[in-house]
């Protein structure tokens, strides 16, 4: 009867827990390089000061935080960059992709693959991004027309969604269902 007994169970929880925890601390290290590398590493700046709230909202540690911060600043670490991805989704719905990634080969393959195992494909650029105005005070993609969808569309978009949402590789989803 090997590994019945109480530390088994809680290493296993503690090792899905961890690697959940682990997939978000990486999405909000590589948000929080990318704004330090916009701002210069000048804390006050009000972008990287949204990012640092966003990682301190998900209990990331302050040594985390600013090593992210010091590798934008140029004390080793790889060039990240912030790319847009545009696709429509089930029932028409348009979909804007943000990823930072280093390897900008490896996320749009990533985002394809994700894409064609839901029956669809990237759009060109320009043709979702229509459908949605930036909030300058969020600095979020807003939506200017929304769409309605059926059910089972709107079981696809979630599924869809999850699925891009979870890759390390993909900051932010954003759709203009209603």
């Amino acid at each position: 009867m090997s590994g019945h007994n109480k530390w088994s169970k809680i290493k296993n929880k503690k090792a899905v827990s961890d690697s959940k925890k682990s997939a978000i601390f990486s999405k909000v290290a590589k948000l929080l390089y990318i704004e330090a590398k916009k701002a210069g590493g000048d804390e006050t700046s009000p972008s990287l000061r949204a990012a640092i709230e966003k990682a301190r909202a998900v209990n990331m540690p302050r040594d985390n935080i600013e090593r992210a911060i010091k590798k934008a600043e140029g004390e080793g670490g790889e060039n990240m960059e912030q790319i847009t991805y545009e696709a429509y989704g089930p029932g028409g719905v348009a979909l804007i992709i943000e990823a930072l990634t280093a390897s900008r080969n490896k996320a749009a393959a990533e985002i394809k693959h994700i894409l064609s195992e839901n029956s669809l494909s990237l759009a060109s650029p320009g043709s979702a991004l229509w459908a949605f105005k930036k909030d300058p005070a969020t600095n979020n993609l807003e939506p200017t027309t929304l769409i309605k969808l059926s059910p089972e569309d709107s079981q696809k978009l979630e599924k869809l969604v999850e699925e891009l949402e979870a890759n390390e590789e993909v900051q932010e989803v954003f759709t203009n269902a209603e």
